[in-house]
């Protein structure tokens, strides 16, 4: 408020109230899986797949999450998290540093076998002029390159030193390298390694014949994931913990170290149960050993191995069957891989064309980079597992492979959810995500009236957007959504409890599933 002091005119701004809500992301994709390469201690975001090559490294038929995060990106998806898992060796992990001439001692920058093949050169060809700058000599910094193999990523780090300076080589690596890191920072040598030949004047290049120095020996890969690799532990960020530091994340796919090794119950389980935390859906792939005609015969069975049941299952999707593709990696060898990365992406395609409140399947919804699926199933079986709640992938002329079902695990006819739509229980996550966040401002303000009125004002701003955009029901906004927050969803005792109740109500747009046609024959008129 001014304070008036003398006769004349006071200007003063007052605050509208305004606060406005945005929506938040509907197909950020985690991944978690076994990798080549790539940093085991964090999760990290990729937005296109030769960035998942240069962290990760590229299609192994010995790592499925590569395969899977392939057709997320080829089937429109936009962005990716990636959690490696690993599981050390009992004999032993990552792997062994080699010295460099002068004894300074690199290692590869993750576990794994891949280490084994990285080379590294020094130069003394440094600068006089930036080693007089830090007061340091010449004779204190060296040039370093890095190559995984003679052909592969090549790394440069110019005008490095072993002394306390902005180019001390284990902080410069650790800040800039995605291929090494030296061994014992705190052991680092007093001088700078000695410098690598000059290649022969026969050899094409520095990194063939033996003038590189081998940087790592002796890489372990992981050991098959057991079921405590993907629990983890969320004080050290372990396992699906790893997306702790994660702010927002909406599909979680979960793989196997290969492409036909199945999930098992209790991981799928306890990753539900974490994505209801998060506010995630959970992409399932079926089993590689189902078939439909045991899908036909004894569904029950199949369905409750799978450990995805009780409430907390609407926030999970099961597709059927997996997908037939080729793989680069093997000279284009047809392969069977998991369905969940190529129907992400379909997901993150169709929230971006239509919104997440349309049903991701149909004819649109198309499964690019897919040569054929693993079963073919009839009409009359898709309709048998349809009424389970498992989303048929379905091949059809002219359309080919597409997504053909939209139903949560907790779609089966007989359980009757009210979130028996995927598109229903991705919108309820926006909605709730979005307001989560949007309403952070009001922690702490005084709960009264104008305070209320701000967060109809808001709220209701919000949802009229979505309802312009044709994400619910009814032709006008009293019959598609509405907001109350008032004296009677806030009553005194809440008051002094300091609780504010906001009532968001929402007519969700549901997908036609079954389309019935009635053909008449008009009988032709008589004249009298």
């Amino acid at each position: 408020m001014t304070t008036v002091s003398y006769p004349g005119v006071y200007i003063e701004e007052v605050s509208s109230g305004v606060h406005t809500i945005t929506g938040v992301s509907t197909s950020i994709t985690a991944f978690l899986g076994t990798a080549a390469q790539g940093p085991t201690d964090k999760a990290t975001r990729v937005l296109d797949f030769s960035d998942f090559t240069r962290r990760y490294g590229g299609l192994d038929p010995a790592y499925a999450m590569g395969y899977a995060v392939r057709d997320f990106f080829v089937n429109g998806g936009a962005e990716a998290v990636i959690c490696r898992l690993y599981a050390a060796p009992d004999n032993g992990a990552g792997s062994a540093s080699m010295p460099l001439a002068g004894n300074l001692r690199l290692v590869a920058s993750s576990p794994g076998g891949w280490g084994d093949v990285l080379l590294a050169r020094v130069d003394h060809d440094a600068s006089a002029e930036l080693a007089e700058d830090w007061g340091l000599t010449a004779a204190d910094l060296f040039n370093l390159q890095v190559r995984l193999g003679p052909e592969g990523l090549l790394e440069t780090f110019l005008n490095l030193t072993v002394k306390d300076s902005p180019r001390r080589i284990d902080r410069v690596l650790d800040a800039e390298s995605a291929l090494v890191r030296v061994a014992d920072p705190d052991g680092l040598p007093t001088a700078r390694p000695d410098k690598n030949d000059a290649p022969a004047a026969t050899d094409a290049s520095p990194w063939v014949g033996a003038t590189p120095t081998k940087v790592t020996v002796k890489g372990k890969d992981s050991d098959e994931l057991g079921e405590a690799a993907y629990s983890g532990d969320r004080d050290t960020r372990t396992g699906k913990f790893l997306l702790e530091d994660v702010d927002l994340v909406n599909l979680v796919c979960v793989l196997g170290s290969t492409p036909d090794e199945e999930v098992s119950a209790t991981v799928l389980s306890d990753l539900l149960a974490y994505c209801v935390e998060r506010r995630a859906m959970l992409v399932v792939d079926s089993p590689p050993g189902w078939k439909h005609d045991d899908l036909v015969s004894n569904p029950g069975a199949l369905l409750t191995a799978l450990g995805l049941t009780g409430r907390d299952a609407r926030n999970a999707a099961l597709f059927y069957p997996r997908l037939r593709e080729s793989d680069p990696a093997r000279g284009g060898l047809v392969a069977t891989y998991p369905s969940c990365g190529a129907v992400s992406g379909v997901m993150a395609r169709t929230d971006a064309t239509r919104g997440v409140w349309k049903a991701p399947a149909g004819i649109d919804a198309s499964l690019s980079g897919v040569l054929e699926l693993s079963d073919a199933l009839t009409d009359k079986e898709n309709g048998v597992i349809n009424k389970l709640g498992i989303n048929a992938l379905r091949t059809f002329p002219v359309f080919g492979n597409v997504v053909w079902g939209a139903r949560t695990m907790r779609g089966a006819d007989q359980v009757a959810d009210e979130y028996k739509y995927v598109p229903v229980r991705r919108t309820a996550l926006f909605l709730e995500e979005s307001l989560y966040r949007g309403l952070k401002w009001v922690v702490f303000e005084p709960n009264d009236e104008p305070l209320w009125a701000q967060i109809r004002l808001n709220v209701g701003a919000f949802m009229q957007s979505l309802f312009r955009l044709g994400a619910f029901q009814g032709t006008t906004p009293n019959e598609a959504y509405f907001v109350k927050c008032d004296k009677e969803t806030t009553t005194q005792d809440d008051r002094n409890k300091g609780i504010v109740n906001v009532v968001v109500g929402f007519a969700p747009l549901k997908p036609a599933e079954f389309v019935v046609v009635k053909l008449q024959q008009l009988a032709g008129q008589l004249d009298v």
